[in-house]
């Protein structure tokens, strides 16, 4: 009886530590994750034996989790999700004339913010002050041509292609060298655009019949026709030549850049484009920093045919960087398509050479239809 009453008491005790094990209390101390919080809509009651039955959350809350099943977000009416950060990040490129490492005023293809459909011409005149929005995007020996803290206060575009611009008194603060490529790189930004032809200065509401600084005329406004980086040519016949701008390759810190020389050239007064196109050929004058990109000998092999606003030229095999592959540089063909398309009524190129079926890109991709100006630089209107 005894040894029956032991093992009695021994499976109580054995009971009791199973069931304390059971409720923690030989876990030590719980964390504030561990210790179940009250419920929100928790009640302090006095009455003990009326405590509610508990409710399903579902049912306490029913607009809880409206609206979010399967993982879905709630968006407001009207919001369009990512719309915040696509407006933020939108960007479109850009031709700026800026002032390279030679003094030389180029163009320069930037990436800049979207701005406001009536802005575009607004925005790249603003890109052109110095200490501006650009600062931060200038290639490496480059700036800006306008003088730091002039204000763009409007721009008036008129029926016959006009760009008026009115600028603050800060723009008047520029060295007098620097006056022609101020108006040269001012006209050719803008003139980017298709619809703008010209320019016109006016200062603080006042309208400029020259240049503040140095006189330079704009009664008559500034266009493309008026150059840039004029250079002399010596031994050229200005009766018998015309100023004609030339687009030459210019190795730069970063990149190839294409640099715009306004020149005369002697004309052939039946095909003015083969003399045009000779010149190109000719390379840049010696006393200019740019280098001859044309491999010697190149030229035409037949005359240029314009049809239709597309120029046609057939060269000989010289011009080719590879004859075995048909490739042509790229930095031959972008020259010779900004060259032909400054001029009136040109609004592609082909090129093709003799011998050869078809002719080839650096990347392998062959010119199976011409070249337009948009094609290498972004155009568009105001």
């Amino acid at each position: 009886m005894k040894i029956d009453l032991a093992k009695k008491y021994a499976g109580v005790v054995l009971l009791c530590l199973l069931l304390l094990v059971g409720c923690g209390v030989f876990e030590g101390e719980q964390t504030l994750d561990q210790i179940d919080a009250p419920p929100e809509n928790a009640e302090l009651t006095d009455d003990l034996e009326n405590i509610p039955e508990g409710e399903d959350d579902s049912e306490a809350n029913p607009e809880e989790g409206e609206g979010e099943a399967e993982g879905e977000d709630p968006v407001e009416e009207g919001e369009t999700e990512g719309e915040d950060s696509a407006a933020t990040t939108e960007s479109v490129e850009r031709v700026l004339y800026l002032l390279d490492q030679n003094g030389l005023v180029v163009p320069q293809e930037v990436q800049m913010p979207a701005p406001a459909s009536k802005e575009v011409a607004k925005q790249v005149l603003e890109y052109l002050v110095q200490d501006g929005p650009v600062t931060s995007l200038l290639p490496s020996g480059f700036q800006a041509v306008l003088p730091a803290g002039t204000e763009i206060i409007d721009l008036n575009l008129e029926a016959d292609g006009t760009l008026v611009v009115n600028v603050s008194e800060e723009f008047t603060t520029y060295e007098a060298e620097n006056e022609q490529k101020i108006l040269e790189a001012m006209t050719h930004t803008l003139t980017q655009f298709e619809n703008v032809d010209s320019v016109k200065l006016w200062i603080e509401g006042e309208a400029q019949d020259s240049m503040p600084v140095n006189g330079t005329p704009l009664t008559e406004g500034y266009s493309r026709a008026n150059g840039i980086n004029i250079q002399q040519t010596d031994g050229v016949d200005l009766m018998e030549s015309k100023a004609t701008t030339l687009y030459f390759p210019m190795q730069g810190d970063e990149m190839v850049y294409f640099v715009p020389i306004t020149q005369h050239v002697p004309m052939n007064e039946e095909n003015q484009y083969q003399s045009i196109v000779q010149a190109l050929m000719d390379g840049p004058s010696f006393d200019l920093p740019l280098q001859h990109f044309v491999n010697t000998g190149s030229q035409l092999a037949s005359e240029p045919v314009f049809e239709d606003g597309v120029l046609s030229l057939n060269f000989n095999e010289n011009i080719l960087a590879n004859s075995a592959k048909s490739v042509i540089a790229d930095e031959v063909m972008q020259s010779i398509v900004l060259t032909l398309t400054e001029q009136k009524d040109i609004e592609a190129v082909e090129v093709s050479v003799e011998d050869h079926e078809e002719v080839i890109s650096e990347s392998g991709q062959p010119y199976t239809e011409p070249v337009s100006r948009d094609m290498v630089t972004p155009t568009e209107s105001i």
